[in-house]
Parts: structure tokens; sequence; C-alpha cells
């Protein structure tokens, strides 16, 4: 193996950085990032602790679910889900979070770094409502940096042409809960009536 352990190693085997792409950090949402993120129905939440630990944690809700408060702020509302809160309780003690939005069919997305801070309440939780139920929490995030990045990592994956998935042959959710995690104590038949399509729908603003 040979290891790679300084910047100046790591620069010489990838080469300098494409004048674009250097310059394509921005301090503040353009116009065409507010589209985005008005289009987008899904973003991944970075964060990491004050020692270091990740997390990256899905969110998903009906496209434009992340709020637009000004140029240099967006809040990211929070749903029931596990509890463990596993990211919120990095920003707490680390507050610089990255934040990539998805469009499905888009082979860009939309980047955005930044501090962030949890709020309880605020009056534009009303605006984030969705099928009657106001969020828990939000995750507002001060603009540091946004960019777009390339397409080349979804069209090396071919993440959104079916033609090209993979066979699934993965257990369901139940039996993957079954198979991986200790301690479960329901039966198969409990976990798949749990996560049944008719069921689950049930929970996604319930928790």
């Amino acid at each position: 193996m040979s290891e790679i352990t300084g910047p100046a190693e790591l620069r010489e085997l990838l080469g300098p950085v494409m004048p674009r792409a250097a310059a394509k950090e921005r301090p503040a949402l353009h116009p065409r990032d507010r589209q985005w993120i008005a289009t987008s129905p899904f973003i991944v939440l970075a964060t990491s602790d004050a020692e270091g630990n990740c997390d990256a944690s899905p969110k998903g809700d009906p496209a434009g679910f992340v709020h637009v408060l000004d140029d240099h702020t967006i809040a990211i509302p929070e749903r029931p889900g596990n509890r463990r809160a596993d990211g919120y309780l990095n920003i707490l003690s680390n507050p610089h979070v990255g934040v990539i939005f998805l469009i499905p069919g888009r082979n860009e997305t939309l980047r955005i770094n930044g501090r962030a801070r949890l709020l309880r309440d605020a009056p534009y939780f009303d605006d984030m409502v969705v099928k009657g139920h106001r969020p828990i929490l939000a995750v507002e995030v001060e603009i540091e940096t946004i960019f777009f990045h390339c397409a080349k990592a979804f069209l090396r994956s071919s993440l959104w042409q079916p033609s090209r998935w993979p066979e699934d042959t993965l257990p369901g959710p139940a039996g993957l809960a079954k198979e991986v995690q200790a301690g479960i104590t329901e039966s198969l038949a409990e976990l798949e009536r749990h996560y049944a399509p008719e069921n689950y729908e049930k929970l996604l603003y319930r928790g």
C-alpha cells in the first residue's frame, strides 16, 4: 500500500484545480439556487461532532421543503423519525454542516456549507407545515459557501437510469432489521406488518 499523507502529495497526484471549479464558490444564494432548492424534494445533511465523528442524514419532503429565509440563510424542517438525533447532537457540539440538494433526474447537485443552529420554534414554522403537521424543530443554516457540483458521479453510476439498475437481491426493510440488528424481539411477520407501505405511510408525520 502507498498512503497519501500530506496536501502536497495529494495535489501532485490529482493535479491543479480546474479554473471553473476553483472559482465556483459563492457566499450567497443566486436566483437559480433558490429555484433549485424550491424544486428539490431530497437532501443529505452532513455533520460531525467536536471529536470528528461524522453523520450523513437523508431528509425528504415535498419539493421545496427547505425554507429560504434570505440570501444567506436556509432552514431544514425535522419530521418524526427514529429519535436517534445523531446529526442534531453533532450540531450542538460543532455547528459546521454540509448539505447536498438533489432533484430526481438531474445529474448535478447543489451544495451548501455553513454554520447551523437548532430551533424548536420560529415564525416560519407555519410555512413548513405538511399534511397539517408543523416541524418538530428546524436546522437553520447560515450559508458560508454554495456551489453546483458537476454531473460525473451520477453519470458514472447511471443513478437515474432504471435500465442500468442492478438486480435487487437484498431483503426488504423487515428482513434487514431482523438479520442485522441485535436485540430485535419482534417476529419477521410483525416487522413486515410494521414496514408495510400502507402502515409506514401513516407514520411519516406522526412518528
